[in-house]
């Protein structure tokens, strides 16, 4: 046997155990398959792919629940102190851990990238006799619960920006009757079928349905109309001060290798500044939103903060 080739294959099983990405990455996806995130994951490790950046096996696992904190936690189980064990996750997570009173830390796990921001819309049905945000909430006033809003979980960005926008229609928030749904598929679905009088979910996600005629789209969150949909007027054009936008990163597991980290850290990194990824950021109408390691870390604990006292104001959480 060749003592120094045994050497330097020993050598580079440590590499792919500890260090330099492996041939194959487990990746939780903590929602349903069909949303946000799931496109979010799955696009992403295609543009790594197809830049050449990544292009080993990915082990996509998809446990969705309670804002994606249900999936959070089994991730935490199951990938503590593992390289190549990445999580897809964002603004909503942050809320629904108040909300729910969750266990789960975001401190404890290692920011790799915040990847998109998305803004919001407000749906109806195609048929809906509400052709406006002002005439939603105008019906919604005279009746909260006779008109149901559907969206993500509870705690979450959708439910923040219903919340806020009650705020500024002069609905009380308690009286609202909000309904979380596992996915933006799912919403449409509720909205199709009178279910739901509207729902809210980000622009990728509710932008092909209105194409096809299902929904329309009576507003979107953002300061200026979108320039994929450039018909769609602002919360403030309608006459509400509401702005908010879902963002959307990457984690690695608690205790991950420095190593390891390290290099998804800088696999994100030229990621974001791949034209897979512009093109990507283009066709789903997403914001690029590129924040690496442990400045992500920072903004982390910002949102934390920030989304508590939204909670807190919209009468959410105590």
């Amino acid at each position: 046997m060749n003592f120094t080739k045994t050497l330097a294959a020993l050598a580079m099983t440590a590499a792919l155990g500890t260090g330099a990405a492996s041939a194959q990455v487990n990746v939780m996806l903590p929602a349903a398959p069909g949303g946000g995130w799931d496109g979010t994951g799955r696009q992403a490790f295609q543009a790594l792919n197809d830049a050449g950046i990544y292009t080993g096996g990915v082990n996509f696992t998809n446990t969705g629940g309670a804002g994606g904190t249900v999936g959070l936690a089994e991730f935490l189980g199951t990938s503590t102190g593992q390289p190549d064990a990445l999580a897809v996750f964002g603004a909503i997570t942050v809320g629904a851990i108040a909300l729910n009173n969750s266990p789960i830390n975001l401190a404890e796990f290692r920011p790799v990238a915040r990847l998109t921001a998305e803004y919001l819309v407000v749906a109806v049905a195609a048929d809906s006799p509400y052709n406006t945000l002002a005439d939603l909430v105008a019906a919604v006033k005279a009746d909260p619960g006779a008109h149901p809003i559907g969206g993500g979980s509870a705690g979450g960005v959708d439910h923040i920006a219903v919340a806020l926008l009650a705020q500024a229609g002069e609905i009380p928030v308690a009286d609202l009757n909000y309904i979380p749904q596992t996915s933006g598929a799912e919403t449409v679905t509720a909205i199709v079928n009178g279910t739901l009088t509207a729902g809210v979910s980000g622009t990728s996600e509710f932008a092909q349905f209105a194409e096809q005629g299902r929904i329309k789209l009576l507003a979107v969150t953002s300061a200026e109309r979108r320039p994929n949909l450039p018909d769609v007027p602002t919360f403030h054009e309608a006459g509400y001060d509401v702005e908010i936008a879902n963002w959307r990163g990457i984690l690695a597991a608690p205790g991950a290798p420095d190593d390891n980290y390290a290099t998804w850290v800088d696999n994100f990194t030229k990621l974001s500044q791949s034209d897979a990824w512009k093109a990507v950021l283009a066709a789903q109408g997403w914001e690029d939103y590129f924040l690496a390691g442990e400045e992500f870390g920072a903004f982390i604990a910002e949102e934390t903060a920030t989304q508590g006292q939204i909670l807190k104001d919209a009468g959410l959480v105590n």
